[in-house]
């Protein structure tokens, strides 16, 4: 099964500041025990990298990557990473330097 989310950054992913701009969670479905815990940001520097942190508190082993949308670019997906239950991993993807930065910062679970 494959499941999508993709959450919007506030505001111009331009006027991002030093600060990590987080947005989203994520659940996963009722039948499984826990869950997934997925964050999406935009890199505290570089606002043309964008990062999905997960967390996996569900019973069985997952595979996720960071789905970045880019401003006037073509949007980039990370790297796959698995995580076994309990551990906690990242994936992300950078923009094009032509890009106007990251729109918003989502995630594919397997």
């Amino acid at each position: 099964m494959i499941r999508r989310k993709k959450m919007v950054a506030a505001g111009l992913a331009t006027t991002v500041s030093a600060v990590a701009l987080s947005v989203g969670a994520m659940a996963a479905p009722a039948s499984a025990a826990g869950s997934v815990d997925c964050r999406g940001a935009v890199h505290g520097v570089d606002t043309d990298r964008g990062i999905a942190s997960c967390t996996n508190n569900s019973d069985r082993t997952i595979r996720f990557r960071a789905e970045v949308v880019c401003g006037q670019a073509l949007d980039v997906s990370g790297d796959w990473v698995t995580l076994n239950p309990g551990q906690y991993g990242q994936s992300s993807a950078t923009c094009a330097w032509y890009s106007t930065g990251v729109g918003s910062v989502g995630w594919t679970i397997e």
